[in-house]
């Protein structure tokens, strides 16, 4: 085992959910070319931490486990195209309150640790297919509910010739109280 470890930060969906979205992806590559990410490793990065040393690991461990942000669902409704990157990926319209309040409380604390992550303002989007040759010209996206229950670490793995994602650990976030 190597002592680092490619990681992020991402709220990982169910398979029905992971599913439906390789389903559009799968829509989608016959248009805009290019190769679709494998159901098994559709996610929602919150924060993308790179190579890692595993002597972090703790300190990483601790700070999710002092996020405290309640559950929620995302509508996954929309896609769009990066063109500078070739990344055809499904989004929000609107990202809940709790969702922003996540990525906000765990990028500060991994900063305050040292980590230094991307500046942009948080865009969440699963990124469907890589080097696309182009965006669709019409694709239509089913609403697609997707239950935020937790947040994960996830290890990035050169498996063969591809990578697989895998789960290192969970965090739950907090159930909202019945009104």
């Amino acid at each position: 085992m190597s002592d680092a470890a490619r990681l992020f930060f991402a709220v990982w969906p169910t398979p029905a959910v992971q599913l439906a979205l390789h389903n559009v992806a799968r829509e989608a590559l016959i248009e805009c070319g290019g190769r679709a990410v494998a159901a098994r490793n559709i996610h929602l990065t919150l924060a993308f931490l790179g190579d890692v040393e595993r002597a972090w690991l703790h300190d990483l461990e601790r700070i999710a486990a002092g996020i405290i942000v309640s559950q929620c669902e995302i509508t996954v409704d929309r896609v769009g195209y990066w063109r500078h990157n070739r990344i055809l990926w499904a989004g929000v319209e609107h990202c809940p309150d709790s969702m922003s309040a996540l990525v906000a409380r765990l990028t500060s604390a991994l900063r305050e640790l040292g980590f230094k992550l991307d500046e942009r303002p948080y865009v969440p989007h699963v990124t469907l297919l890589r080097n696309a040759r182009r965006a669709p010209a019409a694709l239509a996206v089913p609403s697609i509910a997707w239950p935020v229950l937790d947040f994960a670490l996830i290890e990035s793995a050169q498996r063969g010739r591809e990578r697989i994602y895998e789960v290192a650990r969970t965090w739950p976030l907090v159930k909202q109280a019945s009104r």
